[in-house]
């Protein structure tokens, strides 16, 4: 059994288990980080089950670089707290197992790639929209880290001030996509939580519109053969369409691949995972951490 936590900045969702089938989870409210830390540490040891590795897929922005001094550690957060704290560091401490550490939306891709909507595909990209805007992308069958990792809430889009004089919500960059688009950005504009916002309401083809203008971006960057939408602010049944819409229009049909092309709705998806993408890709994380930390074979070589 390998274990998997799910950090997030509201919730930690720590799971035991091997796949989707056989996962167990608990729900931890994300607190200060040693209180936080010690439940799920707590849930682990309370089940009884002998764990070979855990996989963190934590809010970030994290370092990832193995060979830093500050490999583990959750950096820049604005969240109370968390900044510069060794999430990884403080799980392999007290569990005394491998740990492999990404953030939560490359678990999510990894997860949606072993089980889910994007199985059998060695490009495409997952993007959440919660509490906040997150992306991330497995590029010719590796997940795609580079100089730190992908920030894709954090791009820039058009913003036409006419149209939304809302300045943006992100304490860093004002209206980055994640400061108009993500669920504060939607609350602080309208007033009231996404999922109260009425069907027919127009911040919902505001919010297709900015959407849209991301994956413009990553499709004529990344160009993923398909691309996952997962998180709080995609439950709203409409949505969907009207971002596949909303791209369609965008894209002009200058790219010319049958996915664009009909309709999109085999390109444009839900996470087939749900709300549990993380978790799960967690469990990813977990076993290829167990397996780095084994010693190679050794094979007998006939002369």
């Amino acid at each position: 059994m390998y274990g998997a936590i799910e950090a997030g900045g509201t919730k930690f969702v720590c799971g035991i288990g091997t796949n989707p089938d056989d996962l167990k989870t608990a729900v931890i409210r994300t607190t200060v980080p040693e209180k936080t830390l010690r439940e799920a540490i707590g849930f682990f040891r309370d089940s009884g089950i002998p764990i070979r590795a855990v996989g963190i897929g934590s809010f970030g922005p994290v370092d990832l670089h193995r060979d830093s001094s500050t490999f583990g550690r959750i950096t820049s957060t604005p969240k109370p707290g968390w900044r510069d704290y060794d999430i990884a560091g403080a799980v392999a401490g007290a569990m005394r197992v491998p740990v492999g550490f990404d953030t939560d939306v490359n678990a999510a891709i990894l997860g949606e790639a072993r089980w889910g909507a994007a199985a059998g595909l060695a490009d495409s990209m997952y993007l959440t929209v919660g509490t906040g805007i997150g992306g991330g992308a497995i590029v010719n069958g590796s997940v795609l880290h580079g100089l730190v990792h992908p920030e894709m809430g954090h791009i820039r889009i058009p913003h036409n001030y006419e149209e939304d004089p809302f300045p943006g919500c992100c304490p860093f960059h004002g209206d980055c996509l994640e400061g108009l688009a993500s669920g504060p950005a939607i609350e602080a504009r309208w007033g009231t939580v996404p999922e109260q916002l009425p069907r027919d309401h127009k911040a919902w083809d505001l919010e297709a519109h900015y959407i849209a203008l991301g994956l413009v971006s990553w499709i004529c960057t990344l160009s993923p053969k398909r691309i996952i939408l997962g998180g709080g602010v995609m439950s709203q049944p409409l949505l969907l369409n009207k971002i596949r819409e909303n791209l369609a229009a965008l894209l002009g049909g200058y790219i010319q691949a049958g996915e664009l092309n009909e309709g999109l709705n085999d390109y444009i998806v839900a996470a087939k995972l749900g709300s549990r993408a993380g978790v799960i890709g967690s469990l990813v994380l977990a076993e290829e951490a167990f397996y780095r930390s084994r010693p190679p074979l050794a094979f007998d070589v006939e002369s």
